[in-house]
């Protein structure tokens, strides 16, 4: 029931004002007919000859016919403005729909063309803002992505950044990236129990580390150790022969 009182109340909108463009329409004319009655006066009382008056008649019709003239152009123009908008927004649009990978904008209901333009124009504002959020987001995993896969000596994703990714691509790519720090978490976590072990056992030992690889585990920084599986394999043998 609310949305029939809506469509009414648009209807009867509507109607109002297609009657109040009428009314302006009529009170143009008169005043119209006022101003030229006006002129018609004072002709008459400064005695101006009949064929003058008719003559400067049609200098005001000329003035009043220019001016009309002129808005009739600014109103067509602004018209043909708005048409190419629509088309250069219908194109936008298809395109930014192909780079997203989503179904082709579909226009909904009939408009106005003032109301199409205006609604084309904010779609693709608002498409527009999905492709840079995607590319943003793209870009800032592949970062977090490089650093992780250095650090943990891995292969990288295999995604094109040239292109706007899916939605789906991006949800893929932000997994692996949620399971690259999942694995750097657990062998930082395996390198450091690994490390005060062997740091234990060299000081049992008193053992000073001697090899480039002993001195990274023990001497340098946990986080400039890479930790890739092979330096994993690597520690827990230095470990065993160590415990020997």
């Amino acid at each position: 029931m609310e949305e029939v009182r809506c469509l009414d109340s648009l209807g009867l909108l509507g109607v109002f004002f297609m009657r109040r463009s009428e009314v302006l329409a009529e009170e143009s004319i008169v005043c119209l007919q006022k101003v030229l009655n006006h002129l018609r006066e004072i002709w008459e009382l400064i005695a101006i000859p009949e064929d003058q008056g008719l003559q400067r008649t049609e200098v005001a019709k000329k003035h009043i016919k220019d001016l009309l003239d002129m808005m009739i152009a600014e109103e067509e123009s602004l018209m043909e403005r708005l048409i190419k908008s629509i088309s250069t927004c219908q194109k936008e649009l298809k395109t930014l729909c192909s780079e997203l990978h989503v179904e082709p904008f579909q226009e909904e209901g009939e408009m106005t063309i003032f109301q199409l333009e205006k609604y084309l124009c904010t779609q693709v504002e608002l498409i527009r803002k999905q492709k840079k959020e995607r590319k943003q987001e793209l870009k800032l995993l592949q970062e977090q992505e490089q650093e992780l896969c250095e650090i943990l000596c891995m292969p990288h994703y295999d995604i094109d950044s040239t292109t706007v990714p899916s939605l789906e691509e991006l949800n893929q790519f932000r997994q692996h990236v949620a399971t690259l720090r999942e694995t750097k978490a657990s062998r930082h976590e395996e390198f450091v129990n690994i490390k005060r072990q062997i740091i234990l056992c060299m000081e049992e030992l008193d053992h000073t580390p001697d090899t480039s690889f002993e001195k990274d585990v023990v001497c340098e920084a946990e986080d400039a150790f890479y930790l890739s599986l092979e330096n994993i394999a690597t520690l827990q043998k230095l470990l065993q022969q160590l415990e020997m």
